[in-house]
């Protein structure tokens, strides 16, 4: 672990899924990526933007103290032998197939994901799990210095609401749950409630009453943002004094 603030923080993934996908009757292997928003900052892990992780399996890796905008998630039921892009993966595929592309690289929908800007304002760490763009895995965000956890332990697949299930495995196990937004639900995401867009593009105008099944992600996973401006719920974005130095942990399926 790192000793003092210098350059670097300590990220650790840990993959513990064994009982999760014996519930889910698929292979227990995930494939993590992480990607940069390098229109908000250019400090990038110096890590692989993807790989493959079997159950109980861990790895740990540093983060530049200012990391902005980062985002570790993971994908499901992936083949990249075929067609290495953002299909490649039944949930959260991303270009450029195994390792996500650092320019273009962002996971398609629906994905459970983890979030960090470091040394933000205030000198705080800004961390959070989204269901933002849907659920496809718990996970659980936590620290070494006693900060808040951020998480979504539950299963949100099995009785994901039948509008927003999906997509399926072979089996016809529900792999994700989309968020409203996704689903298109009022026929027009550029202008919807649900996706927090056009007129709907302020928290005034957008509040979580509007936002379908809003109260089943929120209320199945309250530590996590559960949609645009959940913040105003005061447990969606969680903050560290970045003095302390904290190293965090990213657990799927905790």
């Amino acid at each position: 672990m790192v000793g003092s603030r210098r350059a670097i923080s300590r990220m650790s993934v840990d993959i513990s899924l064994s009982g999760f996908f014996q519930r889910a009757a698929v292979p227990s292997k995930i494939t993590p990526a992480m990607f940069t928003d390098l229109n908000v900052g250019s400090a990038v892990p110096n890590f692989a933007t993807g790989w493959e992780a079997q159950a109980f399996t861990a790895v740990s890796f540093t983060v530049p103290n200012n990391w902005k905008a980062g985002r570790i998630w993971g994908r499901r039921n992936c083949d990249f032998s075929v067609n290495p892009g953002p299909n490649s993966c039944a949930t959260g595929g991303c270009n450029g197939g195994l390792l996500c592309d650092p320019h273009t690289g962002t996971g398609v929908p629906p994905a459970t994901v983890a979030e960090w800007t470091l040394e933000g304002d205030g000198n705080r760490d800004f961390y959070d799990v989204s269901l933002v763009d849907g659920y496809d895995l718990p996970m659980r965000i936590t620290n070494n210095v006693g900060c808040p956890v951020a998480d979504c332990p539950v299963d949100l697949g099995p009785n994901c609401p039948d509008v927003l299930k999906g997509p399926f495995d072979s089996t016809g196990f529900p792999l994700g749950c989309k968020s409203a937004c996704e689903a298109n639900l009022d026929g027009n995401q550029a202008d919807s409630a649900n996706c927090c867009s056009g007129s709907h593009n302020t928290p005034a105008t957008c509040p979580a009453s509007g936002v379908a099944f809003y109260s089943y992600f929120k209320g199945n996973c309250p530590n996590s943002y559960a949609y645009a401006f959940d913040e105003s719920s005061g447990t969606a974005l969680w903050t560290c004094d970045s003095g302390l130095n904290a190293d965090y942990t990213l657990t799927f399926c905790p």
